[in-house]
């Protein structure tokens, strides 16, 4: 202060900081406004392209219900004939003469659920033990290798698996295979009549192999879904690696085992080429499971074409309408059974 007195100085005072820029002030200022600035200015407000988005989304979404409704309303238009002239007993009748008109969908209900349950039968211990090696006993080396040859299986079409069945499981089936069923298990009648390599038996080994990945890959997703706290929690309390398996890993994914269970089911009832090259192609309800059958889809694929009356037509369309409902209803119950397992689990990447 006295430095400044004596030559008369004012005081210096300190910088006053600018008012920060705002919208207002660029605009009424004459400094130039910046790039970035004058491109966000330009594209105006994104509300109405994020409400246009949302819309799109929405209609994509609302198709997948349009498609599956009109489907059905399809089938039942179409199969209107059919569902006056026999009603309910359609379902419960053995007959099936085109010529005369006499319909039944009975044998091929059997052979759908005689191979389907069969395929289940042989494909769920095995895609259990795949899943059960994957997920705790895999060396880590090859757990990828082996997983992604399992998935494998699942992206080989159809005609494929039916050729193979035909050049390889029906000769198997005819000189080796059947032979020993009939020796061993002959008493149960089961094995007994012709045995051409072709039949409902052949059928369900082939839907198994087709079904095995699907319940493997799912089984292994709900598995690893299981928290390591209920292994660890377990295995402090002195159990085996067994032990360990059964009750803190496979009481606790039953319910999403069942549903992939399940889904093989779906697969398994809509299944159509690979079951009609081998399945026989007959329409009849027989013990044997060396007997020729027929399938709700086989019978709508090989049929199809040739029919040639309206009542004929009708009546593969509400096998067609049976058929959809049974494969709806199935995987909407595995997809909820599945959810209800793995819904908020952590992923493991162990």
């Amino acid at each position: 202060m006295s430095i400044q007195r004596e030559h008369g100085a004012s005081p210096v005072r300190a910088p006053i900081p600018a008012a920060p820029a705002t919208e207002g002030n660029l605009s009424s200022s004459s400094e130039p406004v910046s790039a970035i600035r004058s491109f966000l200015n330009s594209r105006g407000s994104g509300r109405i392209a994020d409400t246009s988005f949302a819309t799109l989304m929405l209609v994509c979404a609302c198709t997948i219900f349009v498609i599956v409704l009109f489907i059905f309303w399809i089938l039942i238009r179409n199969s209107h004939l059919s569902l006056v002239a026999f009603g309910w007993k359609f379902f419960t009748r053995e007959a099936w003469d085109p010529v005369s008109g006499d319909f039944g969908a009975l044998p091929f209900i059997y052979g759908t659920l005689a191979t389907s349950l069969l395929a289940l039968a042989m494909a769920v211990p095995l895609a259990l033990g795949v899943a059960i090696f994957l997920t705790e006993l895999c060396p880590r080396p090859l757990r990828a290798p082996i997983s992604f040859l399992s998935e494998l299986l699942a992206a080989i079409p159809s005609v494929v698996y039916g050729l193979w069945a035909v050049f390889v499981l029906v000769p198997l089936m005819r000189d080796r295979l059947g032979p020993f069923l009939v020796k061993t298990l002959g008493w149960t009648g089961f094995f007994e009549g012709p045995n051409f390599g072709v039949g409902l038996l052949t059928a369900s080994m082939i839907l198994a192999i087709m079904i095995l990945p699907i319940i493997s890959s799912l089984t292994r997703d709900i598995m690893t879904a299981v928290p390591n706290s209920q292994r660890e929690a377990v295995l402090a309390l002195g159990a085996t690696r067994w032990e360990m398996i059964r009750i803190g890993i496979l009481r606790n994914s039953r319910i999403g085992i069942v549903g992939a269970v399940m889904l093989g089911l779906g697969r398994a009832l809509g299944e159509t080429m690979a079951v009609t090259m081998v399945i026989g192609n007959h329409p009849v309800v027989s013990k044997s499971l060396f007997a020729p059958g027929y399938t709700l889809a086989s019978v709508v694929a090989n049929e199809f074409s040739e029919a040639t009356g309206d009542l004929y037509y009708s009546a593969l369309i509400e096998i067609g309408l049976a058929l959809f409902l049974v494969t709806i209803v199935v995987n909407a119950i595995a997809r909820l059974m599945v959810w209800a397992v793995t819904r908020g689990a952590p992923t493991r990447t162990s």
